[in-house]
């Protein structure tokens, strides 16, 4: 089976698009990603990438004008009868390395941890789903000493909002989005910087449309 989806965003300033086409190949997916600057000004490689991926244990992705390749490993242990999602990033290029791991208490609570190696770049989160609908993600940031804090309501089966709040930038962020297999999904982004004197919001738009063939 293949699978492709189309994403395209919008700025007032400006607008970009992206595609990307996978395909089944026994236990594992081919995947293609391109964007605009692929097909602008003629065919070219700037923009495209291709990735190998067996879900759930490993995906390997190459950029091919950076000429950069990315490892990311997924494994799953259990501690004291709970699962702990443990992933590990690489990235060749940038000579990045990231660790991710999740503990799932339950349904309803999750504590996760992500590092970058050789830096002193940690978060820690606490994720609770209240009545499956409500979800509250309070975050924080070892290198900034600062918190961070999400929270997502589910309304109408299909819309998400949610509202977060970066207290070491005084970022405030609001985002709607719905995803329909029918209809596709979208996302509307706004967000203001409550450190700045004229406190302008930003605002974004992002449409998807994904297809089996």
């Amino acid at each position: 089976m293949m699978k492709a989806s189309f994403k395209a965003r919008y700025e007032p300033d400006k607008a970009a698009t992206a595609a990307t086409v996978s395909v089944n190949a026994g236990d594992f997916k081919l995947r293609a990603s391109l964007t605009d600057a692929t097909v602008v000004n003629g065919p070219s490689l700037n923009g495209l990438a291709l990735a190998v991926e067996k879900p759930g244990f490993f995906i390997v992705d190459y950029n091919v004008p950076k000429k950069d390749i990315r490892f990311q490993f997924m494994n799953s242990i259990r501690v004291a009868e709970k699962p702990l999602n443990l992933t590990y990033i690489h990235s060749k290029g940038e000579g990045r390395t990231i660790l991710d791991g999740a503990l799932v208490i339950d349904s309803g609570n999750k504590v996760s941890a992500n590092h970058v190696l050789g830096t002193g770049n940690t978060r820690l989160k606490y994720t609770y789903v209240h009545g499956g609908l409500t979800t509250f993600e309070p975050s924080y940031d070892l290198g900034k000493n600062a918190w961070d804090f999400a929270v997502m309501r589910k309304v109408y089966g299909d819309d998400v909002f949610r509202a977060t709040y970066q207290t070491s930038a005084k970022n405030l962020g609001l985002e709607w989005s719905r995803s329909s297999k029918q209809n596709g999904s979208f996302k509307i982004i706004a967000s203001v910087n409550l450190a700045e004197e004229q406190k302008i919001p930003k605002i974004c738009a992002e449409t998807t449309w994904d297809f089996e063939m």
